[in-house]
């Protein structure tokens, strides 16, 4: 075995000690965990959510500079650096590692809870309510989201192929500001955060995911819902994202990602023909209006005096639950961005990662209020006695094909989570390495060690019922990772100067730096050249 592909003791049981000292309490007593994290989570939203309304409008601004301004043709790699996967496959990639399970369950039904207890003072169910619901979940889902997650990416791809950094983690892209404390105990404290929010975030998501397949199970095949369903169910769902982590990037995870991106543009585009089209093409041009025309506004809203809870609830969780994914979005996402440009990552997440939560959003979320708004579907009546699972399977039911449409929605559901878990994995396992170049791959059995302890924690929680609890814990952790992430931020704009500063032709450059060690605070300068 390669000695420096071997887990790295210092990172890795740091990580698992605080992933079970946190984890267990709340699942062995979830009740009580429940309300503990109720109440931090309740503090951080009400206290600091200025702070997550600021940050994301700081990442979508530094962004737009990074992209438009004189950084935006440098490229992440060397001269002779090319990209590793097509556009198509990187795009699809780094998408489906973003959104996982999420946009198939909340496409539908997110637009309903809007529709009931709508922003801004809003009549509940009244016409104005039905716009603003469509359009809202694209707005959580849109380029603030995407912001956030590029900010995380930027700077650990410039780390990782114009620095030559050897780890691919959090702490190395900080080196820039807090130099040799990268190496040290500061610099383990930010890979251990960002590796609980992983496994707290995407064990959650697998818990949470089984219960609404299970219902599909039992809707297609008549099977009762049970503990041992829902088990079945997980050991499929590891099998899977087993098996794509363990063939790596470019036989499994990209193979995946590109069948996840076809199958959901076909059946976007079947609900779409089959459904009320001028519809749906209306609502969404409706809702892009006013998006544009309120994107500051609700940017910006937190409805200081009426305190009516919805930007708390809504807006400020979704912020500090993509703060908490990022982490993960920004080392999986610089892994494949070998040979692109500041600007083409840039566009990539917040153009084509937008577009591609706006069109479920768009489509998905006008149908269900079309069946709703008409009486055709109760949904909003199903959803509050019966729950999310039951209002999906009743809206799918409403379709022609309905039960081809269900057993096509299941697939989907067991593909988009799966690209997000092997994602996730692979990236635990880089972390956790002890030296890893940008062109290099963690050892398979560390990807499939990794795959294997996300699904022991969504087992875990799926037993005990402690998934909130530890959802909303991981969520906590987006706090301490919004200075990290700034960090990250003044170390690259550092190293931009550093190696760009003179820099005024709108070329493409790379820099031909030598590999840095570990323990290196000052890197030599490498030769500058535009290609």
């Amino acid at each position: 075995m390669n000695s420096e592909k071997q887990i790295d003791p210092k990172i890795f049981w740091p990580a698992i000690i605080v992933v079970l000292a946190l984890s267990i309490p709340l699942v062995v007593f979830p009740e009580a965990g429940s309300r503990a994290v109720n109440t931090a989570l309740g503090f951080i939203t009400a206290k600091f959510g200025w702070l997550f309304l600021l940050f994301c409008m700081g990442c979508f601004s530094i962004l737009m500079w990074l992209a438009f301004g004189r950084y935006g043709n440098v490229k992440l790699g060397g001269p002779n650096d090319e990209p590793e996967f097509s556009t198509i496959s990187w795009i699809a990639m780094l998408f489906c590692a973003g959104i996982g399970i999420g946009i198939m369950l909340w496409s539908f039904i997110e637009p309903i809870y809007y529709l009931s207890g709508p922003p801004l003072g809003i009549e509940p169910h009244s016409d104005l309510a039905v716009e603003w619901a469509h359009m809202y979940g694209q707005f959580h889902w849109g380029f603030s989201a995407w912001a956030i997650y590029a900010i995380a990416s930027v700077p650990i791809a410039y780390c990782v192929y114009v620095r030559k950094a050897s780890h691919l983690r959090m702490s190395i892209a900080s080196k820039g500001l807090i130099g040799r404390h990268a190496d040290g105990p500061f610099g383990t404290l930010i890979d251990v955060l960002m590796m609980f929010g992983i496994v707290g975030g995407v064990g959650t998501s697998l818990g949470l995911a089984v219960p609404l397949v299970a219902a599909l199970f039992g809707e297609l095949f008549g099977i009762p819902d049970s503990f041992l369903l829902k088990i079945a169910i997980l050991a499929i769902w590891t099998l899977i994202f087993g098996v794509s982590v363990y063939k790596g990037l470019s036989k499994g995870i990209k193979v995946l990602s590109n069948i996840n991106l076809y199958l959901a543009l076909i059946f976007a585009g079947f609900i779409l023909f089959v459904g009320p089209t001028v519809f749906i093409l209306s609502m969404w041009t409706n809702s892009f209006g006013i998006m544009l025309d309120n994107f500051f506004r609700m940017s910006f809203w937190l409805d200081p005096v009426t305190k009516g809870g919805f930007p708390e609830g809504w807006t400020v969780f979704y912020w500090a639950w993509w703060v908490a994914y990022a982490p993960m979005m920004g080392l999986f996402v610089a892994r494949i961005s070998k040979g692109r440009t500041i600007k083409e990552l840039v566009i990539a997440e917040c153009f084509w990662g937008t577009l591609g939560c706006w069109i479920p959003f768009a489509i998905f979320g006008g149908y269900a209020l079309h069946v709703d708004i008409n009486g055709i579907v109760p949904v909003s009546q199903i959803l509050s006695q019966s729950g999310q699972a039951a209002a999906i399977i009743a809206i799918l039911n409403s379709l022609p094909l309905s039960k081809l449409v269900v057993l096509v929605y299941t697939v989907l559901c067991f593909i988009f989570l799966a690209t997000t878990l092997d994602s996730s994995a692979y990236v635990l396992a880089s972390a956790c390495t002890k030296k890893l170049g940008g062109n290099e791959e963690p050892a398979r059995w560390n990807r499939v060690l990794w795959a294997l302890v996300l699904a022991v924690v969504g087992a875990g929680l799926l037993a005990v019922g402690g998934l909130s609890a530890v959802q909303l814990s991981t969520v906590i952790v987006a706090l301490p990772l919004v200075p990290v992430l700034i960090i990250m931020i003044a170390s690259l704009l550092k190293w931009l100067k550093e190696d760009y500063g003179q820099m005024l032709k709108p070329k493409i450059y790379a820099i031909d730096y030598k590999p840095i060690e570990q323990d290196e605070e000052v890197v030599s300068r490498g030769s500058k050249i535009s290609i």
